[in-house]
């Protein structure tokens, strides 16, 4: 449980700011990177805030979810949904309907898809039926296949470390930030022998990702706030939604 400090957010406040952070990501990557990409990469900045937020509230979610497979179930429904509508906004065209797009392309999944592998792992871990070198194996498979998807592996293990070390603080804080810090520091490094030091901090807004465990480890008070269903659906529907107006926007009808 976070610490209580004198101004705290509940779960809703909190997705609520990460989602207006995911507009502000996605404007910039569709509008802004091309005219100023350093204002653009302030933009991306704040946008690192939402990836990260919510695969640690999947990962919490486990917990107190009424059920667990009608929770997957809505992930699963709601990241074949998002499917099209990312891709459109990615590239321009749906799923196999781009003339010279390839099968990554087409296949290219959004951050449902990797929030709903994350808690594929998170059962597979929890299965009384499978032993733990299997499991070990499963969630590498798992890993490997959200490389397709937005956040990729970094939302599979991060949904599943909040979950295996809840009761652990240190551990999980540990493993939650190194989930996130890790790949993006080599990304960046490598970046900077390969490419230049230009390219390198074009992308340093990756490290915008830290701000995550900082927000939930002292603004977080754990509370979910009201359990109006309007909160719930509007999570899930604004997503696919946001994507095909501001596809729209970028790309025409």
């Amino acid at each position: 449980m976070p610490e209580k400090t004198n101004f705290s957010l509940n779960r809703n406040q909190i997705k609520y700011i990460v989602v207006a952070a995911m507009i502000i990501d996605h404007i910039a990557w569709g509008f802004v990177d091309r005219i100023n990409p350093y204002f653009g990469g302030t933009m991306h900045f704040i946008g690192r805030l939402t990836g990260a937020t919510m695969a640690y509230f999947v990962g919490e979610g486990y917990q107190y979810t009424r059920s667990v497979p009608k929770y997957h179930l809505r992930l699963g429904i709601f990241a074949i949904i998002s499917w099209g509508p990312f891709v459109y906004f990615e590239y321009g065209f749906f799923p196999f309907c781009g003339e010279s797009a390839n099968i990554m392309t087409n296949l290219s999944q959004s951050v449902i898809f990797t929030l709903f592998l994350g808690l594929t792992a998170i059962r597979v871990w929890e299965s009384p039926r499978i032993d733990k070198p299997i499991k070990v194996c499963l969630v590498v498979l798992i890993c490997m296949a959200s490389c397709i998807g937005d956040w990729a592996f970094m939302n599979v293990l991060g949904c599943l470390f909040v979950h295996v070390f809840r009761n652990d603080p240190k551990k999980k804080w540990t493993a939650f930030t190194l989930t996130y810090f890790t790949p993006n520091f080599l990304m960046i490094t490598y970046l900077a022998i390969g490419s230049g030091l230009d390219m390198a901090l074009r992308n340093i807004f990756q490290f915008g990702v830290l701000l995550v465990p900082i927000m939930l480890r002292f603004v977080y008070n754990g509370k979910s706030g009201s359990k109006a269903s309007v909160h719930k659906w509007f999570f899930y529907a604004f997503y696919p939604l946001h994507l095909l107006i501001l596809g729209f926007l970028r790309w025409g009808f």
